[in-house]
């Protein structure tokens, strides 16, 4: 009877002292950019096209004919690797705006409006950054914002 018990408290111990170590492990660290140069990168790269507008935050808008969808969530990961902070942020920011891109030609749309940095669904609103979470060997971007046609 003595050693079942043994057995079940030291696999409790155990089984705590695991998830303690991975919740430190996944810790992300936050990293703002620039929303404008992400998007000159992309461009220079030809993966995004001029016929997607991008505005970030409250940024100033032409007039919108209509809304396609609202509230578009885009969370894309990279993996590490070798690459600077700045390297991957940039080059998984880009994977988020071309996903967004895709989303506003799919849904007949020519910009993509109200843009926030959206990771694990925690808001935050800018015209010039963007959030980026570094953890131990990936990076993560999350944007939300809302289709729209703008008048030409």
């Amino acid at each position: 009877m003595k050693t079942p018990m043994k057995v079940t408290v030291v696999t409790a111990l155990l089984v705590s002292l695991s998830l303690s170590f991975s919740g430190v492990q996944a810790r992300d660290t936050k990293h703002l950019f620039s929303t404008k140069e992400a998007v000159e990168m992309g461009k220079s790269q030809g993966k995004l096209g001029d016929d997607i507008k991008f505005y970030f935050g409250d940024q100033p808008l032409p007039v919108i004919e209509g809304t396609l969808a609202k509230g578009v969530v885009t969370n894309k990961k990279s993996n590490k690797g070798d690459k600077s902070a700045e390297e991957v942020c940039y080059w998984t920011m880009l994977s988020a705006l071309v996903q967004l891109q895709e989303r506003a030609r799919k849904e007949g749309g020519n910009a993509v409006i109200n843009i926030e940095s959206y990771f694990k669904k925690n808001s935050f609103k800018s015209v010039d950054q963007f959030e980026c979470y570094i953890g131990a060997a990936m990076s993560g971007v999350a944007l939300k914002g809302d289709v729209v046609k703008l008048k030409k």
